[in-house]
């Protein structure tokens, strides 16, 4: 795994996620006046903002944890696509996990759940779209070695003396004659 790169696209998408939230807050107030329905449930401007550290640092570690999730999925694709689709199925866990399972137990109304199923969804939609474009693995993985069946000896012998050990034409680092070969 490239970490400084998962730290990037962690980062990014915290950076995103926030950014969509004020967006949607100033351009869809909508949301904030249907949230104002309910003040026995949501806590009052001035009392969020005093516990606002704690939701930083937690949709850091979150985000943090899809982009962790991405690098180990990702399969050498179109990374804004990969991340679209990852995007996608946590978009869909978040809403089945915490809207619907917040409209279940909370005391709000459907509207309010529909909307913030809505702003959820996209959201991780845009920070997995992010997290593909921010996030690139590194050139020598374990998994391609092990696809390409090289010993840990000849890796450690071309890896230390900086030599390429295949050719990176290929996702799997195969040539053109392995490749029609069937080797690969």
């Amino acid at each position: 795994m490239n970490y400084s790169r998962l730290a990037l696209a962690a980062l990014g998408g915290t950076v995103a996620s926030f950014a969509f939230g004020f967006l949607v807050l100033w351009l869809v107030p909508v949301l904030i006046n249907e949230g104002h329905k309910y003040p026995a449930v949501f806590r009052p401007k001035e009392q969020m903002m005093a516990v606002m550290p704690i939701g930083l640092v937690a949709t850091f570690m979150a985000i943090l944890v899809v982009a962790i999730i991405f690098a180990m999925i990702h399969r050498g694709g179109s990374g804004p696509t990969e991340g679209a689709r990852i995007g996608v199925l946590i978009g869909i866990f978040v809403v089945c996990a915490f809207v619907l399972h917040n409209y279940v137990n909370l005391n709000i109304g459907l509207k309010l759940a529909l909307e913030q199923a809505v702003a959820y969804f996209v959201q991780w939609v845009i920070i997995g779209i992010v997290i593909g474009l921010i996030y690139k693995p590194l050139a020598y993985t374990v998994t391609i070695l092990v696809m390409k069946g090289l010993s840990a000896r000849k890796f450690a012998g071309a890896f230390m003396a900086r030599k390429p050990v295949f050719s990176t034409a290929h996702p799997l680092g195969c040539d053109r004659a392995a490749e029609t070969e069937g080797r690969c």
